[in-house]
């Protein structure tokens, strides 16, 4: 709970931050609260590698705390300290600091070692990445072709707008996904029939993502009703993910 909560706090300050006014005012307290997040970080983060051989018994001590480095909350918090101690060991432009500062933000996917609807979605991500990735590359196979016919249609009528592929590859993102910022668009009648064919395949496939994992978290929240039929509740480990049942 402690953890969560510093989390929280850490993404109100970097919010704060952004504020020139409660920069200069606060800017002391706040760096002073950086600092004290760092160093809890930095505790948590030395004592999970050293546990690591709890959270993998069936690897030796070294190898254990290899897979905990290079996995994906090990790396959360891994970048979470990064901002903090790479201005200090090396020289960095001011920009990139502006850079790091908002890289803290990364703090928050550290609330998803202490929430159960996180891991439920990781989960189910990961059983349907398939589905998904077939999904993305029919949708990135439409924005191409459609960019492509749409540059040869309107390029002669308005060669400022459409000047190349890519541009007409802008045009096609913002028509697919239903956005529609209308700084490009179609003149000619050919190019508004496409326009508007595009604009209703965009419904289906923004649509379609949404469905698979819908019925993916359905299916999974149905299954774990099945395996607990009684009702019983169960806590997780945040250290190791064990379900434990509470009696």
């Amino acid at each position: 709970m402690f953890i969560s909560i510093l989390i929280l706090l850490n993404v109100v300050a970097i919010f704060l931050g952004t504020y020139q006014e409660i920069e200069t005012a606060y800017g002391f307290y706040l760096d002073a609260f950086e600092f004290f997040s760092v160093c809890v970080f930095l505790v948590e983060y030395i004592v999970r590698i050293w546990t690591a051989d709890l959270l993998y018994p069936e690897l030796s001590k070294t190898k254990a705390r290899l897979k905990f480095v290079f996995s994906f909350f090990g790396l959360i918090d891994f970048f979470a300290l990064l901002p903090f101690f790479l201005p200090l060991v090396m020289k960095v432009d001011l920009r990139i600091i502006r850079i790091l500062r908002l890289l803290r933000l990364i703090r928050i996917f550290k609330l998803g070692r202490h929430s159960k609807s996180f891991k439920l979605f990781s989960d189910v991500i990961r059983e349907i990445r398939f589905d998904l990735l077939v999904t993305l590359f029919a949708t990135f196979i439409l924005l191409v072709l459609s960019a492509t016919i749409m540059y040869f249609i309107e390029n002669e009528a308005q060669p400022d707008k459409f000047t190349n592929i890519g541009e007409a590859l802008w045009w096609a993102v913002a028509t697919l996904t239903t956005v529609g910022y209308g700084d490009i668009f179609p003149i000619t009648g050919m190019g508004k029939v496409l326009s508007s064919f595009i604009a209703l395949l965009g419904i289906g496939v923004v649509a379609l993502p949404t469905a698979i994992i819908s019925s993916a978290i359905i299916e999974k929240m149905a299954a774990r009703k099945t395996e607990n039929p009684s009702g019983e509740a169960i806590c997780e480990c945040p250290h190791c993910g064990k379900e434990i049942k509470q009696s």
